[in-house]
């Protein structure tokens, strides 16, 4: 385990100590000069030779759980048995689990959820398919795929170690928007066993949520996804970054006086989150787009051998700039980054018009730090959660899924991400609305009911939704 890890956090130290040849004291004294704080102590096991105890201890230095580590493996008759922290604590046996809505509780109940009568439910599926969105989990349930090649910052750290996340997603859909999801992680990354395995799991679901699988392989399984299934299908690190985003930048126009038509904008980092941003600003009415990544500006005067990189050239930078980040922020009004942290100075910021806006999402370490141009910004938002104006994908999947599950809604089209974006926007008010202030937080109660009923709305307009709720 890194301690980098640990550091500034509380951790459990497991140790053994031999009665005969050491006193917990030593054990102690070795903890706290390498930088913890034992904040409580657990027996676990005694006898008559040896104790072993569960040792609650706080870092104060950065580097004590190596440290400590160290000076236990020194001492005799003392064993370090394992660390762990509350964390890993946390995701022991996994982080969800399934339960029955209703118990089993005599034969009665059996035969009812069961045998025999469950029969006369699979019949009238068989007759009418479309009662599996009434009769079984698929009306409230959401599949989180992943083939782990793409995890957080991680990189291709594949399917096994990319459950975690996964998991993590399954609780937020259930928390925020009382979406059943599950994760399940492929092992393969070929991009036709994967879009044919998730055809063959698509009966038993009402959504998919496509996660953390790597460029370009994400945007053909989506696109051949969405035409081959009659559910919605969603690619989170895409969409999701772009709806939230697009709901930023609504606000931060509105901030600095601005109309989208007008506003020169400047995307760093072309990939999935990149494209589908860009996308999201010219269904939303976005003239005056340039992209820019490691080969510099992306222009049609080119050919690139990356497909998507040949789309983007195409439809943006109609002026056909040329040369890198800094030819291509020189005048422009507005810079969104996702791409690698670090990479954009106080210089490149000062070229562009006055009151810029400056998204960078790059996480974990921002394209710039706020503090260094928070001076001449007039709106900056980061991906980062101890920064204001996080741009963060859980103010956006929940409530479209759940928009889209409860209009049993074909497929996710632009106009219903376009209404998230603008149902995220719309939870903070004129008066609310400032510079540090552009984004609604995730646990806004607003956010997950505004986006549904948006989303709703959206897809009944555009004739892909099933069923019109009630309201």
């Amino acid at each position: 385990m890194k301690e980098r890890s640990m550091d500034g956090k509380t951790i459990i130290l497991r140790v053994e100590i031999d009665i005969q040849q050491a006193q917990f004291g030593k054990a102690a004294t070795a903890i706290e000069t390498a930088g913890g704080d034992i904040i409580a102590i657990d027996v676990i096991h005694t006898d008559k030779t040896k104790t072993i105890r569960d040792l609650t201890v706080k870092m104060t230095e950065a580097g004590a759980a190596d440290r400590i580590s160290s000076a236990l493996g020194t001492l005799p008759g003392i064993r370090l048995q394992h660390i762990s922290d509350r964390t890993f604590l946390l995701h022991l046996g996994g982080k969800i689990t399934v339960q029955p809505k209703t118990p089993i509780q005599n034969r009665d109940d059996l035969s009812r959820v069961y045998t025999p009568d469950v029969a006369r439910v699979c019949q009238a599926i068989e007759q009418d398919p479309s009662k599996a969105f009434t009769l079984t989990i698929k009306r409230n349930t959401v599949a989180v795929v992943s083939d782990g090649s793409a995890v957080l910052g991680l990189g291709n750290i594949g399917p096994y170690a990319a459950m975690p996340v996964m998991e993590g997603k399954a609780m937020l859909f259930k928390q925020f928007a009382d979406v059943d999801a599950f994760p399940i992680c492929l092992d393969t990354q070929d991009t036709e066993q994967i879009i044919q395995a998730v055809k063959q799991l698509a009966p038993g679901f009402g959504g998919i949520n496509l996660e953390d699988i790597s460029a370009p392989r994400c945007f053909e399984i989506e696109r051949r996804l969405r035409e081959e299934l009659d559910i919605p299908v969603f690619h989170d690190d895409q969409h999701g970054t772009a709806v939230v985003l697009f709901a930023a930048m609504l606000n931060a126009l509105k901030l600095t006086g601005r109309n989208i038509a007008g506003t020169r904008f400047v995307i760093c980092g072309i990939g999935a989150a990149g494209t589908a941003c860009t996308k999201m600003l010219l269904a939303g009415g976005a003239k005056h787009i340039i992209g820019v990544d490691r080969e510099g500006i992306l222009t049609a005067d080119r050919h690139y051998d990356n497909g998507m990189w040949q789309w983007y050239a195409e439809h943006t930078n109609a002026e056909k700039k040329a040369g890198h980040l800094a030819e291509a922020l020189a005048g422009a009004d507005v810079f969104i980054g996702v791409s690698a942290g670090g990479i954009l100075t106080r210089a490149h910021v000062e070229s562009m018009n006055a009151e810029p806006i400056v998204f960078a999402m790059a996480n974990p370490e921002p394209e710039i730090r706020p503090e260094l141009v928070e001076d001449i910004v007039a709106v900056f938002a980061t991906g980062r959660s101890d920064y204001p104006n996080q741009i963060n994908n859980v103010l956006c999947f929940p409530g479209i899924f759940r928009g889209a599950l409860d209009s049993r809604a074909t497929t996710v089209n632009e106009e219903m991400k376009l209404a998230a974006a603008e149902a995220i926007a719309s939870v903070i008010s004129d008066e609310e609305r400032s510079p540090m202030y552009i984004i609604p937080s995730v646990f806004n109660a607003k956010v997950v009911e505004e986006v549904r009923k948006r989303v709703i709305q959206a897809a009944i307009d555009s004739g892909v939704a099933r069923r019109h709720p009630r309201e």
